[in-house]
């Protein structure tokens, strides 16, 4: 058992930590006094596993400390009575049933009848971060797997992801206000957002998918939100990235679509809250036209407005306003963003057509106005025929269900129906022995979870609906532990503690933090609730490495079909649809 010391400590200077527990108190021993200088030994037992410290010592004089071998001096009280020491790189790692120890040199002031030099000192463990751990909503009789459970924390994953200033309500407390100076070529203001993925990249076309599927899901299942308590969390959750979006549109035709340097964001291991590396930004034009990158973020912005045009009319007209220009920009000016801006997200996100986007743009913005215009834009860019699937780059299976949605015309039945015939077993996706469907090894869960929720959502609309739901059922409960462990962060049985997500891997600030916590074989010190991670492998192989980013990253687009299936699955259970 590990056993804390109750201890209060005066903020005398900002106390970043005073809400986690000291794990030891000692006094300053071995004390060399000369009167105006002294040398003395802190020693702590260490009685849990530490990885990052911060030790706060206080002195009974003010005294001038000489900087040591082991530790940083990271603030000091205004009286000079209070240091707050910060272990250096290369000793944040301490092992149970050991001791550390740091020598203490200083000077001070003091009369001859005066008591001698004193301290007595708190070390924190900045493994710990004080964040609450979310409440288990009541089980469900009827739920295999706790569905708001599930919602609850995949919410707290966004909130996690979020870039720049946080608001007074954050949740998340190993996370700080990061990359503020975002901003564009001419100095707008870009700073916000979502960060992509484990690193802290934006790159708006990914993004802006993830909001559009968030936002369907919001849509089409509002009551498992409500029912569960996450309403107002999931509007915060999705009207974050929409405020971004909004900000990226700087110009009738122009649009900024990414933030930071791929290479360079990928050497840097650690929190975006550190970041010094320059942060570029990229956009589309009328030169440099992205029809799919724009269409998309039409599409986001569409199912945005229709999400809160009750609940905050004046924030969905600022929505529609931006969707319905974008769209004229996308559509009066073709080309692929991969093409127009090779040197951005075309090596991480590239795109190779913009139809599907045009198609799925068009179709949002009909729900959106009822204007007859974006219904025929929509269909003219539709392909005939099966889809691959739903993912960041490829809406062609989510724009048929909304246009059979629309029109209930037999063709785009077919084609859907068509898509399911390929996914379900027996069809050309091929299955792990799990029961998986794989589409691709590379986030394999987020494909199927992608699936999942156009299933369902094909199943609302009289589509195959028992076979589509069980279905649908099936691969998310995979995700959520059918195989005897959770691939969810968090949640249910041997969850994944080693997801690969740079801020989740780090001590709490102001301890540093570098490429050795990519390597570090213990689990992430902060549980980062509700992230999805990649999954099995094509041979339904999974480890738990934070080294292996093909398996165990995160990414905002992994959660958010997943997030909106499982929203569907809590719909069927309060309608008492689910079996």
């Amino acid at each position: 058992m590990t056993l804390f010391v109750a201890v209060t400590l005066i903020c005398l200077l900002p106390c970043l930590h005073a809400s986690l527990p000291v794990m030891e108190t000692v006094n300053l021993t071995g004390i060399h006094d000369w009167g105006n200088r002294f040398e003395g030994m802190l020693v702590f037992p260490i009685v849990e596993d530490v990885y990052g410290w911060e030790v706060t010592v206080h002195f009974n004089y003010p005294v001038i400390l000489q900087r040591n071998a082991e530790t940083t001096i990271n603030r000091i009280s205004a009286d000079n009575r209070t240091y707050v020491l910060v272990n250096k790189l290369s000793d944040g790692s301490k092992h149970n049933h050991t001791t550390t120890s740091m020598t203490i040199i200083g000077r001070y002031n003091r009369l001859t009848s005066d008591p001698p030099i004193a301290a007595t000192a708190a070390l924190v463990n900045l493994i710990h971060d004080g964040q609450v751990t979310p409440s288990t909503p009541p089980a469900v009789a009827s739920e295999k797997y706790n569905y708001a459970e599930v919602l609850e924390k995949s919410i707290l994953f966004y909130e996690a992801q979020r870039s720049g200033k946080l608001p007074s309500t954050n949740r998340i407390p190993w996370r700080g206000d990061s990359a503020l100076t975002d901003h564009g070529q001419n100095g707008e203001d870009l700073s916000g957002g979502w960060y992509d993925a484990g690193d802290h990249l934006k790159f708006g076309f990914p993004l802006a998918g993830s909001v559009s599927m968030l936002a369907w899901g919001l849509i089409e299942f509002k009551d498992a939100y409500a029912a569960t308590g996450q309403l107002d969390n999931m509007y915060d959750c999705i009207r974050w990235p929409l405020e971004w979006l909004m900000k990226a549109h700087t110009g009738r035709n122009e649009l900024y679509v990414q933030v930071g340097d791929g290479d360079l964001d990928h050497h840097f291991w650690g929190r975006p809250e550190d970041m010094t590396m320059a942060r570029p930004s990229y956009k589309i034009t009328e030169d440099k036209p992205g029809s799919d990158v724009a269409a998309e973020y039409a599409a986001a912005m569409a199912s945005g407005y229709i999400a809160f045009k009750d609940k905050e009319p004046a924030f969905a007209a600022k929505l529609l306003t931006h969707a319905r220009e974008i769209y004229a920009f996308a559509l009066e000016y073709n080309g692929t963003y991969s093409k127009s801006l090779p040197q951005s997200a075309a090596q991480f996100y590239g795109s190779s057509d913009y139809d599907d986007e045009m198609c799925w743009g068009g179709a949002w913005l009909y729900l959106a106005t009822g204007e007859d215009k974006y219904l025929t834009h929509s269909k003219n860019y539709n392909h005939p025929g099966t889809s691959w699937g739903q993912s960041w780059g490829n809406k062609d299976i989510g724009c048929k269900v909304l246009l059979h949605n629309v029109t209930g015309e037999d063709r785009y039945a077919a084609d859907i129906t068509g898509t399911f015939t390929n996914w379900m077993p027996g069809g050309n996706v091929p299955y792990l022995n799990s029961g998986l469907a794989l589409r691709n090894e590379w986030g394999s869960l987020r494909h199927t979870a992608n699936m999942a929720f156009i299933a369902l959502v094909a199943a609302e609309n009289g589509l195959n609906s028992a076979e589509y739901r069980a279905w649908a059922k099936s691969q998310i409960h995979i995700a959520l532990g059918d195989t005897g462990r959770s691939f969810v962060v968090g949640f249910g049985v041997n969850p994944p503690s080693h997801p690969h997500h740079r801020s989740s891997s780090c001590p709490m600030m102001p301890a540093p933090c570098s490429q050795e916590a990519l390597s570090r074989s213990g689990s992430n010190p902060h549980t980062l609730y509700g992230g999805l991670v990649g999954g099995p492998s094509r041979e339904g192989s999974y480890k738990d490495n934070r080294q292996d980013y093909q398996q165990n990253e995160v990414a905002c687009d992994y959660n958010a079909g997943f997030q909106s299936a499982v929203a569907g699955l809590k719909h069927l259970s309060i309608t008492g649809q689910l079996s």
